[in-house]
Protein backbone atom coordinates (compact mmCIF):
# COMPACT_ATOMS: atom_id res chain seq x y z
CA UNK A 1 0.00 0.00 0.00
CA UNK A 2 0.88 3.15 -0.49
CA UNK A 3 -0.05 6.71 1.72
CA UNK A 4 -0.26 10.21 0.43
CA UNK A 5 -0.65 13.54 3.27
CA UNK A 6 -1.12 16.99 2.90
CA UNK A 7 -0.90 19.77 5.51
CA UNK A 8 -4.07 22.10 5.42
CA UNK A 9 -2.72 23.79 8.66
CA UNK A 10 -6.45 24.51 10.20
CA UNK A 11 -8.61 24.03 6.99
CA UNK A 12 -11.49 21.81 6.34
CA UNK A 13 -12.61 21.78 2.92
CA UNK A 14 -16.14 21.45 2.36
CA UNK A 15 -18.45 21.53 -0.83
CA UNK A 16 -18.07 25.11 -1.13
CA UNK A 17 -15.80 26.55 0.57
CA UNK A 18 -13.40 25.94 4.14
CA UNK A 19 -14.50 25.66 7.25
CA UNK A 20 -11.43 27.03 9.95
CA UNK A 21 -10.62 25.15 12.75
CA UNK A 22 -8.79 26.96 14.88
CA UNK A 23 -7.76 23.67 17.65
CA UNK A 24 -7.12 21.45 14.93
CA UNK A 25 -4.68 20.69 12.71
CA UNK A 26 -6.19 19.21 9.62
CA UNK A 27 -3.54 16.11 7.49
CA UNK A 28 -5.69 15.25 3.94
CA UNK A 29 -5.01 11.25 3.74
CA UNK A 30 -5.31 9.03 0.96
CA UNK A 31 -3.98 5.22 1.41
CA UNK A 32 -4.16 3.29 -1.94
CA UNK A 33 -4.21 -0.16 -1.59
CA UNK A 34 -1.76 -2.24 -3.88
CA UNK A 35 -3.07 -5.67 -3.36
CA UNK A 36 -6.90 -7.16 -4.26
CA UNK A 37 -7.14 -7.96 -0.87
CA UNK A 38 -7.26 -4.60 0.26
CA UNK A 39 -6.28 -2.92 3.38
CA UNK A 40 -7.89 -2.26 6.68
CA UNK A 41 -8.17 1.57 7.38
CA UNK A 42 -8.85 3.07 10.98
CA UNK A 43 -7.79 6.87 12.14
CA UNK A 44 -6.40 5.72 15.23
CA UNK A 45 -3.85 3.81 13.15
CA UNK A 46 -2.08 7.80 12.48
CA UNK A 47 -0.64 10.03 14.93
CA UNK A 48 0.73 13.42 14.46
CA UNK A 49 4.69 13.48 15.63
CA UNK A 50 5.33 17.07 16.69
CA UNK A 51 8.83 18.83 16.84
CA UNK A 52 10.76 14.95 16.41
CA UNK A 53 8.20 13.45 18.94
CA UNK A 54 8.32 15.96 21.90
CA UNK A 55 4.00 15.87 21.19
CA UNK A 56 2.78 12.98 19.53
CA UNK A 57 -0.86 13.76 19.22
CA UNK A 58 -4.08 10.94 18.39
CA UNK A 59 -6.99 12.25 16.15
CA UNK A 60 -10.03 13.23 17.20
CA UNK A 61 -12.98 11.97 16.18
CA UNK A 62 -15.20 13.57 13.36
CA UNK A 63 -17.60 14.47 16.16
CA UNK A 64 -15.72 16.11 18.20
CA UNK A 65 -14.12 18.71 15.49
CA UNK A 66 -17.86 19.32 14.02
CA UNK A 67 -18.99 20.13 17.68
CA UNK A 68 -16.19 22.21 18.50
CA UNK A 69 -17.25 24.14 15.04
CA UNK A 70 -20.78 24.20 15.93
CA UNK A 71 -20.15 25.75 19.51
CA UNK A 72 -17.31 28.00 19.40
CA UNK A 73 -17.95 28.61 23.39
CA UNK A 74 -17.66 24.68 23.65
CA UNK A 75 -14.39 24.54 25.55
CA UNK A 76 -12.75 27.99 26.25
CA UNK A 77 -15.63 29.98 28.17
CA UNK A 78 -13.48 32.45 30.75
CA UNK A 79 -15.07 34.95 32.87
CA UNK A 80 -14.33 37.25 35.66
CA UNK A 81 -16.42 39.42 37.86
CA UNK A 82 -15.79 43.48 38.48
CA UNK A 83 -17.89 46.26 40.56
CA UNK A 84 -19.92 46.93 37.39
CA UNK A 85 -21.07 43.01 37.60
CA UNK A 86 -19.99 39.90 35.47
CA UNK A 87 -17.81 40.65 32.64
CA UNK A 88 -17.31 37.90 30.22
CA UNK A 89 -14.13 38.77 27.75
CA UNK A 90 -12.39 36.56 25.07
CA UNK A 91 -15.13 34.05 24.44
CA UNK A 92 -16.84 33.86 21.10
CA UNK A 93 -21.19 34.54 20.86
CA UNK A 94 -22.85 31.93 22.56
CA UNK A 95 -24.72 29.33 20.51
CA UNK A 96 -28.09 27.26 21.19
CA UNK A 97 -27.63 24.00 21.90
CA UNK A 98 -30.77 22.60 21.34
CA UNK A 99 -34.42 24.11 19.75
CA UNK A 100 -36.07 26.64 22.23
CA UNK A 101 -32.26 26.82 24.64
CA UNK A 102 -32.76 30.00 26.50
CA UNK A 103 -29.27 31.09 26.42
CA UNK A 104 -29.34 31.10 22.24
CA UNK A 105 -29.34 34.95 21.00
CA UNK A 106 -32.76 35.71 19.40
CA UNK A 107 -33.01 34.19 16.01
CA UNK A 108 -32.86 36.48 12.73
CA UNK A 109 -36.22 37.04 11.40
CA UNK A 110 -36.45 35.53 7.67
CA UNK A 111 -38.76 36.92 5.16
CA UNK A 112 -42.05 35.40 4.98
CA UNK A 113 -41.80 34.73 1.33
CA UNK A 114 -38.77 32.96 -0.33
CA UNK A 115 -38.16 34.37 -3.89
CA UNK A 116 -39.03 32.17 -6.39
CA UNK A 117 -36.39 29.68 -7.51
CA UNK A 118 -35.62 30.14 -12.07
CA UNK A 119 -34.55 27.01 -12.40
CA UNK A 120 -37.75 24.54 -11.43
CA UNK A 121 -35.63 22.19 -9.35
CA UNK A 122 -36.43 21.71 -5.91
CA UNK A 123 -33.11 23.73 -3.74
CA UNK A 124 -31.12 20.92 -1.61
CA UNK A 125 -30.90 21.64 1.76
CA UNK A 126 -27.85 22.42 2.91
CA UNK A 127 -25.51 20.07 4.75
CA UNK A 128 -25.39 20.08 8.46
CA UNK A 129 -21.51 21.05 10.00
CA UNK A 130 -21.63 17.34 11.46
CA UNK A 131 -22.65 15.64 8.19
CA UNK A 132 -20.13 17.82 6.27
CA UNK A 133 -17.06 16.84 8.85
CA UNK A 134 -17.99 13.36 8.82
CA UNK A 135 -18.23 13.45 4.99
CA UNK A 136 -14.90 14.80 4.90
CA UNK A 137 -13.16 12.76 7.51
CA UNK A 138 -11.19 9.64 6.76
CA UNK A 139 -13.44 6.57 5.47
CA UNK A 140 -12.43 3.48 8.01
CA UNK A 141 -12.92 0.18 7.22
CA UNK A 142 -11.30 -2.69 4.69
CA UNK A 143 -11.25 -1.79 1.03
CA UNK A 144 -9.22 -2.96 -2.08
CA UNK A 145 -9.86 1.05 -3.45
CA UNK A 146 -8.51 4.13 -2.02
CA UNK A 147 -9.11 5.58 1.43
CA UNK A 148 -9.23 9.09 1.72
CA UNK A 149 -10.12 11.50 4.21
CA UNK A 150 -9.19 14.01 6.84
CA UNK A 151 -7.52 13.38 9.91
CA UNK A 152 -8.08 15.81 12.40
CA UNK A 153 -5.32 16.22 15.74
CA UNK A 154 -6.39 18.81 18.81
CA UNK A 155 -3.53 20.82 18.89
CA UNK A 156 -4.20 24.47 21.17
CA UNK A 157 0.03 25.39 20.91
CA UNK A 158 1.41 27.84 19.05
CA UNK A 159 2.10 27.41 15.31
CA UNK A 160 5.04 28.99 15.55
CA UNK A 161 6.35 26.41 17.66
CA UNK A 162 6.04 23.93 15.68
CA UNK A 163 9.50 23.45 13.61
CA UNK A 164 8.92 19.42 12.54
CA UNK A 165 5.72 17.90 11.78
CA UNK A 166 5.10 14.09 11.20
CA UNK A 167 2.19 11.79 10.17
CA UNK A 168 3.18 8.42 11.38
CA UNK A 169 1.62 5.31 10.28
CA UNK A 170 1.30 2.07 12.44
CA UNK A 171 -0.33 -0.79 10.92
CA UNK A 172 0.04 -2.32 14.15
CA UNK A 173 1.10 -6.15 15.06
CA UNK A 174 4.23 -6.14 13.19
CA UNK A 175 3.09 -4.45 9.91
CA UNK A 176 4.57 -1.89 8.51
CA UNK A 177 5.03 1.29 10.09
CA UNK A 178 5.68 4.78 7.97
CA UNK A 179 6.80 8.24 8.60
CA UNK A 180 5.81 10.81 6.31
CA UNK A 181 7.03 14.70 6.65
CA UNK A 182 4.52 17.20 6.79
CA UNK A 183 6.76 19.91 7.69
Amino acid sequence: MEIGAEYLVHSIPAETGFYFAKEYLVVDVGVFSSTREGVAVKSDQFSLRINDGKLVLSPASPGTVAGALKYPDWENQRAASAQAGPVIYGTPPTVGRFPGDPQAPAPVPRPVEDPPNPSGNEPRAPKTIDESIASIALSEGPTNKTAKGCLFFRFSGKMKSIRSLDLVYDGGEGRVKATIPLF
